[in-house]
C-alpha cells in the first residue's frame, strides 16, 4: 500500500472586509475542487506604542476583538455550518508577514484585493501587494466585486 500524498493546502487570509470575505468565499472552492485542505488565517497586530505613562493598549482587549472580527468573517461567508475542510488560525503579527510565512509549502495564498483599512481608490491593498509580491507560492488576489469560480465560471 502506498502512503498518502499530503494534502494540499490552500491558505486564504481573513479580516471580515468585502474582499476578504470573497476571497474566503473563492479559496473554499478551489479547496473543495482539488481536496485540500483550506487554512484560515486571521492575522492581528498590537500596537506598540508607549506613552509617557506606559502602554497604550491593551492586549487582551485586542485578541478579543480579533477573534470576535475573525469569527464574524467566517459565519458572514459560512454561517455556522463551516467546512469540514476548514483550519482555522488566528496569530499577533504583521498580516502581510504572518500570511508570507503561512504560504511556505502551500499550493496558493488567497487574499482579498483590500482589507479593512486604506483607501478606497487603491487597486491593490498593502497586504495583498506584499504577498503578491513576497509569497512563496502562487496568490489569487480575489476583488469583491468581481468574485470568480476557481473552475473559472462566473457565479451563477
Amino acid at each position: 500500500m502506498q502512503p498518502s500524498a499530503p494534502r494540499r493546502r490552500v491558505v486564504v487570509g481573513v479580516d471580515g472586509s468585502p474582499s476578504s470575505c470573497a476571497a474566503l468565499r473563492w479559496a473554499a472552492e478551489y479547496a473543495r475542487l482539488v481536496g485540500g485542505v483550506m487554512e484560515a488565517i486571521h492575522a492581528w497586530d498590537t500596537p506598540s506604542a508607549i506613552g509617557w505613562t506606559g502602554p497604550a493598549i491593551d492586549p487582551e482587549f485586542d485578541l478579543e476583538q480579533a477573534r470576535e472580527r475573525f469569527a464574524q468573517g467566517l459565519r458572514g461567508v459560512f454561517g455556522d455550518d463551516r467546512p469540514a475542510h476548514l483550519v482555522e488560525y488566528l496569530v499577533e503579527g504583521d498580516p502581510s508577514e504572518v500570511l508570507i510565512r503561512a504560504s511556505a509549502g502551500a499550493d496558493v495564498l488567497v487574499v482579498g484585493s483590500r482589507g479593512r483599512g486604506g483607501f478606497a481608490r487603491a487597486m491593490l491593498g498593502s497586504v495583498s501587494q506584499r504577498c503578491a509580491q513576497h509569497a512563496a507560492c502562487p496568490v489569487v488576489v480575489v476583488r469583491p466585486d468581481h468574485e470568480v469560480r476557481p473552475d473559472h465560471g462566473r457565479p451563477g
